[in-house]
């Protein structure tokens, strides 16, 4: 059997370190051996990795994905590219944007070059992206051929990064494959963005910051199924294309909230109503049309179940989040 050397760059992350685990776990291909590159930044979490880490097909390699020798090195060694590595938080990302064109746009460029100078070929790189390219929306879902639209910086890099990793397909042929997911939930999620901020608080006893008057509408997906579909288009998608990922679930954040002051048994005096956020979508939706027809993609998790799985988790894993929150001042 011929084994796929997959590298993982930000696998020490939320959503990269769930697909390590997924595939080097029970179930997982077998066909495959993973190299993680993470700089473990804030969000990077050498935990997150625990699991699979005296697995045999597993190696961990603390990196940026800025550094072009290093990358260059590694991307020699590998089969196919998954990248998940970006800075990702809105909030942050409107604060000071710097960092985020550095990574998201740089270093992906950077791993794109590392690609294209592979002594041995082709290597397969799927780029892991997010619905916010695509701006905002009143009703309907985007399709995968609606224009970019991105309203924050954050969203900005990342369609950025998307339309020159889909250059490197066009320009000279790399097997690029792009993925753009709706809002992931799930454990092992850095407690600064909703869910996880929310359920921590909440078993705290404190209170919830809700964005302006809560109406804004996310589409909820949990890890599990974005791993599934991130699989599906690695394994079977066709190079030069693009993909949408989504849950199926479309709540207001007030709806959101009520579901989690439920699962804590807490009530309404627990949000604080805070001014809006600059620049604040109003609704993400994706249509997941190309991804199940061409595919077969069907999202399995019931967002009930797995919101209350979520909420259980983060309440039996205490020592996990805590530090977390107590370094970042959350």
């Amino acid at each position: 059997m011929t084994t796929t050397r997959i590298l993982v760059t930000g696998g020490a992350g939320f959503i990269g370190s769930h697909y390590v685990r997924t595939l080097l776990g029970p179930g997982g291909p077998g066909d495959v051996s993973v190299t993680v590159l993470d700089k473990l930044t804030y969000a990077g979490n050498p935990a997150n990795l625990e699991t699979v880490r005296g697995h045999a097909a597993f190696r961990f390699m603390k990196g940026d994905i800025r550094d072009s020798g290093l990358v260059t090195d590694l991307v020699a060694e590998h089969d196919q590219i998954v990248h998940f590595a970006a800075e990702s938080h809105v909030d942050r990302s409107i604060r000071g944007a710097a960092e985020f064109v550095l990574t998201n746009v740089l270093g992906t460029q950077t791993l794109l070059d590392a690609a294209l100078r592979r002594p041995e070929g082709s290597v397969r790189f799927l780029h892991v992206s997010t619905d916010e390219v695509y701006g905002s929306l009143t009703e309907g879902s985007w399709p995968e051929t609606d224009p970019l639209r991105p309203n924050s910086p954050y969203a900005a890099s990342k369609a950025s990064s998307d339309l020159l990793a889909l250059s490197y397909h066009r320009t000279f042929g790399l097997d690029v494959r792009v993925t753009r997911c709706s809002n992931n939930y799930g454990h092992h999620h850095f407690p600064e963005k909703v869910i996880p901020l929310f359920v921590t608080n909440l078993l705290d006893g404190r209170r919830v910051p809700l964005y302006g008057d809560g109406l804004n509408v996310r589409d909820w997906l949990h890890i599990d199924d974005h791993v599934q579909g991130l699989e599906l288009v690695r394994t079977g998608g066709r190079a030069g294309e693009v993909y949408n990922i989504g849950g199926g679930t479309e709540l207001s954040n007030k709806e959101l909230t009520q579901l989690l002051l439920d699962l804590a048994g807490a009530s309404w005096d627990s949000v604080e109503y805070v001014p809006d956020r600059l620049g604040h979508d109003l609704r993400y939706s994706v249509d997941c049309t190309k991804i199940s027809t061409e595919l077969g993609y069907r999202p399995r998790k019931d967002f009930t179940v797995g919101l209350a799985e979520t909420f259980a988790w983060y309440r039996d894993n205490r020592a996990w989040w805590q530090p977390l929150k107590e370094r970042a001042a959350l």
